[in-house]
């Protein structure tokens, strides 16, 4: 029998503007290797491989990479698949000159750079090394299409080999060192061993960013189905290291000249329709690449994507397959394409007489079909060594080798031999995952040691995985928790269920169509609710809660939430639940429901709508559930916590002696959603935390203090939870429940007689929720702590962050709880264009603000609509926010972007501080009007989940206060010919063009003529 599965942590070495430079060392699977015999013909296949990987970026990229990827250890196990000595290792620093530094005295084959870098401009970067290293790779890796725009110039595109954006897809770390050691590599390994070549054509980074990992996951599946049928060892390392290369072109010319050098090796081409051709944009261009193609080898499958779905005529004269790159299954009639026209293939289970009975395509669900299948089938695929193979074409070379190490002969049973498959195959997926997320098996779980575990393999999702990021980086900031000792800082413990059960709830409940656009959400819901969860997760969920009695918040975490440029916060479902039955069938009812809750917000309108802004593929999401411990205390009937809060590190609207990157916090008793969803809380800045302009006079006080909470009832709740408008929370009144002690050590008394606000809870009298003995006698430093933490992250993430937190007062001679909750970045400090606003420009505008938010310029836009001043009626925001759905809907259809003005906060989900629109309301907006006046002065809203997302699409956000220096020219706006008029609303639409420029830097924003 072989040696036990062991697998050692690979470091990423990073390295900060203080730390010397070094190349990491990797370390490896302790799995003894096989000496295979040599094929003369194919022995310097891949000779030229990429050893040093140097990562330019901050050290929450280069986390994200190494928590998500594996990228290094997959990297590994192709090397020692191929017999080769030296590993690749990766080099991570976060400084462009400590870069440049390092490429002057060590030897990299390549440079992964990311925009966040700081202390350089990315194209300056870009062009130094290009300069000094012509021929080294550089890629460059942004998070989204909008922050390249400029990098995209022909000019600027040479300083990158190629330009990816990161969208939470683990696999395109591995697809981007793939693609560049196949174009390194193809040249040789075709003349000597005639390996195949398949050509991609498209110009988009953000859709080569989606289709190149699955692509490469397509290949290997081929190479497997090969591999399946082959029982020679040596053909099976023959067809491991000769798989195709894929060679990416971004224009007709490119194409073309692949195709002729490697005509002979090509086994497919797969092109895009628009695409540049002689240095011009042709819409057709990829039709006359592939009928040209066609001409020459009439037997090449070819494939052709288009936005314009009016192409597929065109496809079918050629001929070609068509697919539409806008549609919602898209992967799916890829698969299709690979498996009819290249062969790609599953693991196939058979009896011994070749009938299939069970197909596998996952290492998850090949250990799961292992379990099932008849002994005759498992006999057969052993004893022909198929799981050998399998494992080759996925690269697990070790694991292949301890099968492969054994035979038949070596068990005493079939169960014995099941048992050994099963072991062994769980036993790599579990060492598959580093760091302090620990693989949650039901044997061996301790709530009480294990702070964060994870159930299944997949990944964690954008949530969690920042949460996951930030509880390492406090484990290594002591002199936090030595400044506040007498604070309990924590992430609390938390259970992530991973994307990979989420793929298959889906899949086995038929659910893929509800992914498609304009399906009700109830429908969404009650088909997600019909759906069953696999057994072996109800049976892990039932073991975490028979030692998990706490209330829990079951949080999602899809891949693309909480990612930097677009965050999607708030646009998925949070549930509470009690978790206090004394059925624990009952609780686990409770919690599966909110589990399939949270997967059904995936699919409902909010996020489709937003995705669509965004340009990223719904069809591409998935979803991971954070189940956490809830951060509060009992209270009588209810639980909450004695503070929730949301910090910034930057401040949109400072004011004196306050400056932007001293953040901004917004907080408020009992649970969060009365921060994220905009209602009446307490705002101040963490370096200022006496300064509070809302808090200016006694009445001011009285008129802005929070006056209702959020708390989960934990008794006498019904059996089948409703999951209702609240997520089982319940808005309560704080005058109904001023004896807690809670409320009383964060109030004053107001004094009718006196008409003063006494900073004490204890005496007679109304209570007014001051936070008095927080923010100016100091209970707990919690100005002090946020101010600290917003710090870190900013430092930790490369730029401006988010952070959610809560806190227990904990009384009776217990320190006080910090419980960091959620971190994701913030779109602030990307002012690229030049933009300044003059004061000629000012005389004669439309709108001018001193508060704007945002950066850049827009000359596109005509329609405006606007709630008519003297018919708002703050009872009747609701009917107002149906008036603006309806009249978007018009104009998002007919692509004609608008500007919104109205009083209030805009997508408040209280309707008594403006306006409580949603996403789906205003998918078509380009610049949004706050108008604060007498009739509704609220807040500004920056502290909310909708204006987090109003950030990350680049809508501009005017705040207009009437009475201040800032200005609107009603009568203008008035006379512009109407297009539509409503009860509350007007739609009206300039005879030309109007001009909105803001300039983030100086936060000032104007409308004005042409």
């Amino acid at each position: 029998m072989c040696a036990p599965l062991l697998l050692s942590p690979l470091n990423l070495n990073h390295q900060g503007n203080n730390m010397p430079v070094s190349i990491a060392k990797s370390c490896f699977l302790n799995i003894p290797l096989h000496n295979y015999s040599p094929f003369n013909a194919y022995q310097s296949l891949m000779s030229r491989k990429i050893q040093n990987i140097l990562l330019v970026s901050s050290p929450y990229d280069a986390y994200l990479m190494e928590e998500e990827g594996n990228l290094a250890s997959r990297i590994i196990n192709e090397y020692r698949g191929l017999n080769l000595s030296r590993p690749p290792t990766i080099t991570q620093i976060s400084s462009a000159e400590k870069s440049l530094e390092y490429l002057s005295c060590e030897s990299a084959d390549m440079v992964i750079t990311m925009p966040n870098i700081g202390d350089m401009n990315v194209l300056s970067l870009g062009q130094k090394i290009k300069h000094s290293y012509p021929d080294l790779p550089v890629i460059l890796l942004a998070h989204s299409i909008q922050s390249v725009g400029p990098l995209l110039q022909p000019t600027n595109s040479r300083l990158f080999d190629r330009i990816f954006i990161w969208t939470g897809n683990s696999d395109l770390l591995l697809a981007i060192v793939k693609h560049v050691e196949d174009g390194l590599n193809v040249l040789p390994d075709t003349r000597e061993a005639s390996v195949r070549v398949l050509i991609f054509v498209d110009d988009a980074p953000d859709f080569r960013s989606f289709f190149l990992p699955f692509l490469y996951k397509e290949i290997v599946k081929q190479i497997q189905s090969v591999l399946s049928a082959t029982l020679n060892e040596e053909h099976r390392l023959l067809k491991m290291r000769a798989r195709p290369k894929v060679l990416v072109a971004e224009n007709f010319d490119e194409a073309i000249a692949l195709f002729e050098t490697y005509q002979s090796f090509v086994m497919g081409v797969i092109s895009d329709t628009r695409f540049p051709k002689n240095n011009k944009m042709f819409d057709n261009a990829g039709i006359l690449l592939l009928s040209q193609i066609h001409q020459q080898l009439p037997d090449i499958p070819l494939l052709l994507l288009s936005s314009e779905v009016e192409n597929k005529q065109y496809a079918q004269k050629i001929p070609a397959t068509f697919i539409h790159k806008q549609s919602t299954q898209i992967q799916t009639e890829l698969r299709q394409y690979f498996l009819k026209c290249l062969g790609f293939g599953d693991f196939v289970f058979r009896n011994p007489e070749g009938k299939e009975i069970h197909r596998a395509n996952s290492l998850g669900m090949l250990e799961s079909v292992i379990k099932t299948i008849p002994d005759e089938s498992l006999v057969y695929h052993a004893k022909n060594n198929h799981f050998y193979s399998w494992l080759m074409g996925r690269s697990e070379i070790d694991l292949a080798n301890i099968f492969r190490s054994v035979s038949l002969s070596d068990f005493s049973s079939t169960q014995e031999v099941r048992q050994f498959l099963i072991s062994n195959i769980h036993h790599l997926r579990k060492y598959q995952q580093r760091g302090i997320v620990v693989q949650f098996k039901g044997k061996t779980f301790d709530a009480d040691i294990m702070d964060f575990t994870k159930i299944s393999t997949g990944q964690l999702g954008g949530k969690a995985r920042g949460l996951a990021f930030i509880a390492r980086q406090l484990l290594q900031e002591t002199d936090l928790y030595n400044n506040y000792s007498d604070v309990e800082i924590k992430v609390p413990k938390t259970l992530v269920i991973t994307t990979e059960v989420f793929e298959t709830f889906v899949a086995r409940n038929h659910l893929e169509d509800l992914s498609k656009p304009s399906i009700e959400n109830t429908l969404v819901r009650d088909r997600f609710l019909s759906g069953q969860l696999p057994e072996r997760i109800v049976s892990k969920l039932r073991i975490f809660l028979l030692q998990v009695k706490h209330p829990l918040s079951v949080r999602s975490s899809s891949l693309l939430e909480d990612a930097l440029c677009q965050p999607y916060a708030g646009l998925y479902e949070t549930y509470m639940i009690p978790n206090n039955s004394p059925d624990i069938t009952t609780r686990l009812d409770h919690l599966i429901t909110a589990i399939k809750l949270v997967y059904a917000s995936t699919c409902y309108e909010g996020p489709k709508t937003f995705s669509k802004s965004t340009n990223n593929p719904g069809h591409d999401e998935l979803m991971a559930v954070i189940i956490q411990e809830l951060a509060g205390e009992t209270w009588g009937d209810y639980f909450y916590p004695s503070i929730s809060g949301v910090a910034q590190s930057h401040n949109f609207y400072p004011i004196s002696p306050m400056k932007p990157d001293d953040g901004i916090a917004h907080i408020a008793l009992g649970m969060g959603k009365s921060v994220v969803e905009g209602e009446k809380v307490l705002r101040f800045c963490p370096k200022y935390p006496k300064t509070l302009p809302q808090f200016s006079s006694v009445d001011d006080i009285l008129k802005n203090a929070q006056r209702f909470f959020y708390a989960l009832k934990m008794k006498d709740y019904p059996q089948n939870l409703l999951f209702g408008e609240h997520s089982n929370l319940e808005r309560l009144e704080i005058a109904d429940h001023e004896d807690n002690e809670t409320i009383k050590a964060l109030s004053g008394t107001y004094i009718p007689e006196e008409h003063r606000i006494r900073d004490s809870g204890m005496l007679k009298g109304a209570k007014i929720l001051t936070f008095a003995s927080i923010l100016k006698y100091q209970r707990m430093p919690l100005p002090e702590i946020v101010s600290d933490l917003i710090e870190l992250g900013k430092k930790a993430m490369g730029g401006p962050v988010e952070i959610e937190f809560a806190v227990n007062l904990n009384n009776n001679g217990r320190k006080p709880t910090f419980y960091f909750l959620q971190i994701r970045p913030m779109v602030a400090g990307s002012e690229k264009m030049d933009v300044s606003i003059t004061e000629a420009e000012k005389d004669q505008a439309i709108c001018y603000s001193q508060k704007a938010l945002g950066h850049g310029k827009n000359t596109l836009i005509q329609d405006i609509i606007f709630v008519k001043p003297h018919c708002f009626d703050i009872s009747k925001t609701c009917q107002i926010a149906s008036e603006v759905s309806t009249i978007n809907a018009t104009l998002h259809n007919q692509k004609r972007p608008y500007i919104l003005m109205g009083p209030g906060r805009w997508g408040s989900s209280d309707r008594w501080l403006g306006i409580p629109v949603q996403w789906k309301d205003i998918s078509g907006v380009s610049a949004i009007v706050e108008i604060r006046n007498q009739s509704l002065m609220a807040d500004p809203s920056q502290g909310t989940h909708f204006f987090q997302n109003i950030t990350s699409l680049g809508i501009h956000y005017l705040t207009i206060t009437e009475g201040s220096n800032d200005q609107i020219d009603w009568q203008w706006i008035e006379n512009c010919p109407m297009i539509k008029e409503t009860p509350f609303l007007k739609h009206v639409q300039a005879q030309h063009p109007i001009v909105l420029k803001v300039d983030g830097r100086q936060s000032e924003g104007i409308v004005c003529f042409t």
